[in-house]
């Protein structure tokens, strides 16, 4: 029944997608952006509206060729990409150009006064240490916590000021909109998946916004790759064969750019979403500036990681976390309306 459904969709959009190439949101993207930058140092780039599908287009045997290296399960747990859907974004926004990085974060919280979750509740955050026995976790990843040696400002790994910020939690990044807003008289706020995919896609179809090729990635994300491989060799499987540079986070805007001039939407940090997340939420989503679930128990993120393997950091992939989940692999990105 499932597939069924699946290949009704998939079919159904194969015209409108060839249609769509050159609609106004893929032409716009080529002509130079207007960006704007906020008092935290932020840059915005104006995204105008536009159509665009959303979702997985791909079938288990296109995914099962793309991805030989991984066990069949791994390729059909992804329900919730499906079916693949017409959405129509009604309104330009503003989009955060980059990860909120660490430098912008420090400057909120001197500035704001605010506290980040993982302090306040005095439970720490999650951190990388070599030495950690994986035999205490699930994952054996190397990960531990939580802990409140972990934070923000350590994440196990150096980071500079131009790197993303991880172990922020949906909260503190939700809290971090509504002063911004406040200060500077506008609405900013997390982006909806709907807007988070038609950015990252950029007016492309493809499994990531610079082709279908796992291998390309390393052209435009930090992901899991050789240079990671050599602290997790055992899934050295998952390692894409070429290096990004990178075995931990890169300064944002560390690699080249999509149509819409917005850096890292694949890889580098996991970003908050806005939505509430459901398996079957995209079969009864509406066309116009969806907006997820009306309730639910976890928040959606988007993008991958550095520490992520190329099938999930794909365009269409959803992850989700409740809204206190903090990790040495998820930061932010941020939205603010455009006014008439």
């Amino acid at each position: 029944m499932f597939k069924s459904l699946l290949w009704s969709f998939v079919f159904g959009f194969v015209c409108v997608v060839a249609a769509w190439a050159d609609e106004p949101a893929a032409s716009s993207a080529k002509q130079k952006h207007k960006v704007i930058e906020n008092s935290l140092g932020m840059k915005l780039v104006l995204i105008p509206d536009g159509e665009f599908v959303m979702g997985n287009s791909d079938s288990p045997d296109d995914l099962a060729l793309a991805y030989p290296e991984y066990a069949r399960e791994r390729l059909t747990e992804i329900k919730d990409e499906y079916p693949a859907h017409r959405v129509h974004i009604t309104k330009p926004f503003y989009f955060g150009q980059h990860e909120v990085t660490v430098g912008q974060f420090r400057k909120y919280l001197e500035s704001s006064g605010a506290v980040p979750e993982s302090i306040s509740d005095q439970t720490g955050g999650y951190g990388y240490n070599p030495a950690y026995d994986p035999k205490k976790t699930k994952r054996g990843d190397a990960f531990e916590g939580r802990d409140p040696k972990y934070s923000w400002q350590n994440n196990g790994f150096p980071q500079g000021d131009d790197h993303p910020v991880l172990n922020v939690t949906w909260n503190d990044a939700n809290q971090m909109c509504k002063w911004l807003s406040q200060r500077e008289d506008k609405t900013y706020r997390l982006p909806t998946e709907a807007e988070w995919e038609y950015v990252c896609r950029a007016g492309t179809q493809t499994r990531y916004h610079n082709g279908p090729d796992p291998e390309s990635l390393t052209q435009v994300a930090n992901v899991f790759d050789v240079d990671s491989k050599a602290n997790w060799p055992q899934w050295k499987q998952y390692a894409l064969a070429k290096k990004d540079g990178f075995a931990f986070t890169a300064p944002v805007g560390s690699f080249a750019s999509n149509a819409f001039g917005v850096y890292d939407m694949h890889g580098n940090a996991w970003e908050w979403c806005s939505d509430w997340h459901g398996d079957t939420y995209y079969a009864e989503s509406p066309i116009n500036d969806p907006t997820g679930p009306k309730e639910g128990s976890v928040r959606v993120r988007r993008g991958g990681s550095w520490h992520t393997w190329s099938f999930y950091a794909r365009s269409s992939y959803r992850n989700w976390n409740d809204e206190s989940t903090r990790y040495t692999l998820v930061g932010m990105r941020i939205v603010c309306e455009a006014t008439p």
